[in-house]
């Protein structure tokens, strides 16, 4: 059930205040960069896990954020790259 209270302390909260202040929020499927644990495991748990009643129709194989995902992770790749080299 959801819980008012865990609602307005999510919209209230200093680090949501310090990010949107400093401008720090990441596009759509950059969950690779800001928090690559979580990002792995939500990326296996909705390749893994599937509804029964819906195993008859096709899956689909792209997204909205599948550009956005990939983009990051070039971005991701020179950031480190350039961190080695420095």
């Amino acid at each position: 059930m959801p819980s008012l209270r865990r609602r307005v302390a999510a919209r209230t909260s200093w680090k949501r205040y310090v990010r949107h202040s400093l401008g720090l929020k990441a596009p759509r499927g950059m969950g690779w960069i800001t928090n690559p644990r979580r990002a792995a495991y939500n990326r296996a748990y909705n390749r893994l896990t599937f509804d029964p009643l819906r195993l008859g129709r096709r899956r689909r194989t792209g997204g909205r954020g599948t550009g956005l995902v990939i983009f990051g992770l070039i971005v991701l790749a020179l950031i480190l790259r350039a961190m080695v080299a420095a």
